[in-house]
């Protein structure tokens, strides 16, 4: 298997670090290589928020990193995470082993912050794994709920091997598939054996806006300015079965998306009024 990895925090955050060297079965814990091939494009900065945007007005700079290993490379781009998944499919993973060549796979992460309910339209992470499933690679956003914690990283990416492993045991996603994962707190202590991990919910995601609150302060020179402050979970409410609730309560969650916006149910309704 070949697999691109991107993510929003940026290509020195621990998440994808951690998630290379057990992928790449460079952890002790996992010596396996579980895939052939690993393609890190990620932006050279934190892009956390940056939802779907991408550069078209001016260049995108890339730089190559240094690797332990012969089968994975690391590229830098001065962009957002869609540019890196758009980039790297279109050009970067071409050049390196062949015109008209994908990855088998994108994963996006692992994100320090849960991407769960309508945070989806926000995040970075996980419009890079939606650009993918554009271009026709199933990918998988993971995200690691923080809930105040800093989380051992190498356990959450051996978490996230273990839960991937289960994902694909069946075979891969459709073309153009786009799954978000997010993953529970760690419990205090050993990782729990296999049997005893947290249960895998699909689950839909919670529609419910944000208690947004912003701080008021002022700069030196008296003008006011605004401070976005509140916890990422924050939901005005929170629908029962859904991917918030269940990851609230220590489930690891699934919720399959698409990137097709439109009302469906609406178009009839439109049409009748319009002619």
């Amino acid at each position: 298997m070949r697999i691109l990895i991107t993510n929003d925090d940026g290509i020195r955050a621990d998440g994808i670090r951690a998630l290379v060297r057990v992928l790449a079965g460079e952890d002790p814990e996992s010596p396996r290589p579980f895939a052939d091939e690993i393609m890190v494009v990620a932006p050279e900065t934190v892009q956390s928020a940056a939802s779907h945007g991408i550069t078209f007005a001016e260049p995108l700079m890339v730089a190559e990193y240094p690797s332990d290993s012969e089968h994975v490379s690391w590229v830098a781009v001065n962009g957002r995470p869609a540019d890196c998944v758009k980039l790297a499919l279109q050009a970067l993973w071409p050049e390196r082993f062949g015109e008209g060549s994908k990855p088998d796979l994108v994963l996006s992460g692992i994100n320090a912050g849960a991407n769960a309910g309508i945070n989806v339209i926000y995040s970075g992470t996980v419009a890079a794994a939606i650009e993918a499933a554009f271009l026709g690679v199933p990918s998988l956003a993971l995200s690691q709920f923080m809930g105040g914690t800093i989380p051992d990283w190498p356990r959450v990416a051996r978490r996230v091997r273990r839960t991937l492993e289960r994902i694909l045991e069946d075979g891969m996603p459709a073309q153009h598939s786009c799954l978000s994962v997010n993953f529970p707190k760690l419990p205090v202590g050993a990782d729990p054996q296999l049997g005893e991990a947290p249960k895998l919910r699909v689950a839909p995601m919670n529609t419910h806006g944000m208690r947004d609150r912003y701080e008021r302060r002022e700069s030196p020179y008296r003008q006011a300015y605004y401070w976005l402050v509140g916890g990422g979970l924050d939901f005005r409410a929170t629908d029962a079965g859904t991917d918030v609730e269940a990851l609230k309560a220590g489930h690891i969650t699934l919720t399959p998306l698409r990137y097709d916006l439109s009302d469906h149910q609406a178009l009839d309704a439109w049409q009748r009024r319009l002619t």
